[in-house]
C-alpha cells in the first residue's frame, strides 16, 4: 500500500518532471513538494488535486491519490448506458451516426468496444463468434487470426503502430490488464522485422475485402474536460477512406 507521497513521486518520475518544475507549475514551493513526497507533510485534498492536475494524472488515479491520503474520492464512475450520462451518450451516438457510411466505434481504456455505428457490421461477418462475445476487445478482434487479421494486408505494419500507441498509453496511465493484453498480442516478434514506421502522420490500414483493397486511416476523439471516470477513459475511433475507390465502396454499402 503506497502513501500519497509515494504515488505522487511515481507520477512525477513517470512524467519526467523535477520537484522544482512541478512546484513552479503548481505554484507551491519545491520544499513543500519534497515534504509531501517524503511523507513529512500531509497535503490537503485540494493540494493533491492541484499537483495531480499538473502531472496529468487520470481521474481514476486521482481517486487513488485521495484515498491514499485518507480523503473520499472526488470522481464518479458511471456506466455510459446509464441515465446519469445520457447526454454524453446521446452526443456520442450522434457522432457515430453522422460518420456513416464510414466505420466508427467507441473504446474504453482497455480497448474494449463500447459502442459502434452500423458501418462496422459488414467487417464482422466472418469473425469467430467467441471474439464477438461482450466485451469485444478491439485489439484481439484485429490481431487474432480468427478475427480481422487475415484481411489486413499490412498487418505487420499495423502491429508496430499499435505497439507504439499502447506503449505510450501505458506510460501515461499504467494498467495491468492492458499490459497483459499488450504482452500477449503485441510482443515484438520476427514477423515485425523490416517494418519500420517512417511517419506517424497518416498510416493507412489496408483491408482485403470483397476482392478489393480498402485503405483507411483513423482519428481519435476524446472528451475535453471530463469529470467522470468513464468519460475520461473512452475514445471515439473514426475511420476515413484514403482514396476514391475506398470511399466509393462505403458509399455503396447498404447499412441495415
Amino acid at each position: 500500500m503506497y502513501t500519497v507521497g509515494e504515488l505522487l513521486r511515481q507520477w512525477r518520475h513517470r512524467r519526467r518532471i523535477s520537484q522544482l518544475d512541478l512546484a513552479i507549475a503548481a505554484d507551491v514551493s519545491a520544499r513543500h513538494v519534497s515534504l509531501v513526497e517524503t511523507g513529512k507533510s500531509n497535503p490537503s485534498a485540494d493540494m493533491i488535486l492541484r499537483l495531480a492536475d499538473q502531472l496529468e494524472v487520470p481521474l481514476r488515479e486521482r481517486n487513488r491519490l485521495l484515498l491514499a491520503a485518507g480523503f473520499a474520492p472526488r470522481y464518479a464512475e458511471r456506466p455510459l448506458a446509464g441515465d446519469a450520462l445520457s447526454a454524453a451518450r446521446d452526443a456520442v451516438e450522434r457522432v457515430l451516426r453522422a460518420h456513416e457510411p464510414y466505420p466508427a466505434l467507441v473504446i474504453d481504456r482497455r480497448w474494449n468496444i463500447v459502442m459502434t455505428n452500423r458501418a462496422l457490421g459488414p467487417f464482422l461477418a466472418d469473425v469467430a463468434p467467441d471474439l464477438l462475445r461482450p466485451p469485444i476487445n478491439m485489439l484481439r478482434l484485429g490481431l487474432d487470426p480468427r478475427g480481422l487479421a487475415p484481411r489486413i494486408v499490412n498487418l505487420a505494419e499495423m502491429r508496430v503502430v499499435l505497439r507504439t500507441r499502447i506503449a505510450r498509453q501505458l506510460a501515461t496511465a499504467p494498467d495491468p490488464e492492458l499490459t497483459a493484453l499488450y504482452e500477449e498480442l503485441l510482443a515484438p516478434g520476427s514477423e515485425d522485422a523490416g517494418h519500420p514506421i517512417e511517419s506517424e502522420v497518416v498510416i493507412p490500414m489496408i483491408f482485403n475485402f470483397d476482392g478489393r483493397e480498402l485503405r483507411l486511416f483513423s482519428t481519435t476523439t476524446t472528451f475535453g474536460t471530463p469529470m467522470d471516470i468513464t468519460l475520461d477513459e473512452v475514445a471515439i475511433e473514426s475511420y476515413y477512406p484514403e482514396d476514391a475507390e475506398s470511399a466509393a465502396y462505403f458509399k455503396n454499402l447498404v447499412l441495415a
